[in-house]
């Protein structure tokens, strides 16, 4: 078993898209035995509340549900529990590694790694946009998510 967590600065739209995308694809595709998800932020602005509505809505035209989840803070704890610790863009990938020991830094890594012919390396922030970047960033979990899956299947 494989424990994955994606993060974003709030944990309210990009890491919850994930981990809801994730969850979906886990059980659709029968690999609750291969891998468990979980998603956080490295601020804790909105610790405890559900995802940005329109992070759900976006997700529910697609038929993920993001609705029980709820934003958490990364914690010190994190980095030994989890396996793949997954930023979704560069200064979170900055900030984890700054806070990650030393030990565990190889399991901090970009989402999108996992998404290689991917014209993005990280997931753009669509907090201040409109719906097209909540559709965007559902296209880019989604690449990820199954080239994730696909590499921990392949790596047991």
């Amino acid at each position: 078993m494989k424990r994955v967590l994606f993060v974003c600065t709030g944990n309210i739209c990009r890491s919850p898209t994930a981990e809801g995308v994730a969850r979906h694809f886990i059980e659709t595709g029968g690999l609750q035995h291969l891998v468990e998800v979980d998603s956080a932020a490295t601020y804790g602005y909105h610790v405890g509340e559900p995802p940005d509505p329109r992070a759900v809505q976006a997700a529910a035209k697609r038929g993920y549900d993001l609705s029980g989840l709820r934003a958490r803070k990364l914690m010190a704890q994190d980095y030994q529990r989890f396996d793949l610790l997954l930023a979704m863009d560069h200064g979170h990938l900055k900030i984890m590694k700054s806070a990650c020991p030393e030990v565990y830094r190889p399991r901090v890594d970009l989402f999108l790694r996992y998404a290689p012919d991917s014209e993005f390396d990280e997931v753009p922030d669509p907090y201040y946009g409109g719906a097209k970047g909540f559709d965007l960033v559902l296209d880019l979990c989604e690449h990820a998510v199954t080239g994730l899956l696909d590499h921990l299947a392949h790596a047991r």
